[in-house]
């Protein structure tokens, strides 16, 4: 299972909590890239909730700062 930043936030509006096929369906019908739906189908098949992103991806929550990501009103700033 391979994640991202870009990837992870395609799932921030997921419908948490949700099972392995709730994902994969709200992913399949929000247009995800293909990657996160092959890493959805890499869960474990079982019934079990999964309460959000952390859950698939445990450092997610550590990478979430503003300095991961660009942000165009930092380089108005500038100019």
């Amino acid at each position: 299972m391979f994640w991202t930043p870009e990837l992870a936030k395609y799932l921030e509006d997921a419908p948490w909590p949700a099972t392995r096929e709730e994902l994969y369906d709200y992913a399949s019908r929000s247009g995800c890239p293909q990657q996160i739906l092959d890493n959805i189908a890499e869960l474990e098949d079982n019934d079990e909730l999964i309460e959000s992103i952390e859950d698939l991806w445990p450092e997610y929550e550590d990478i979430t700062n503003e300095e991961y990501f660009y942000n165009d009103d930092e380089e108005e700033q500038y100019f």
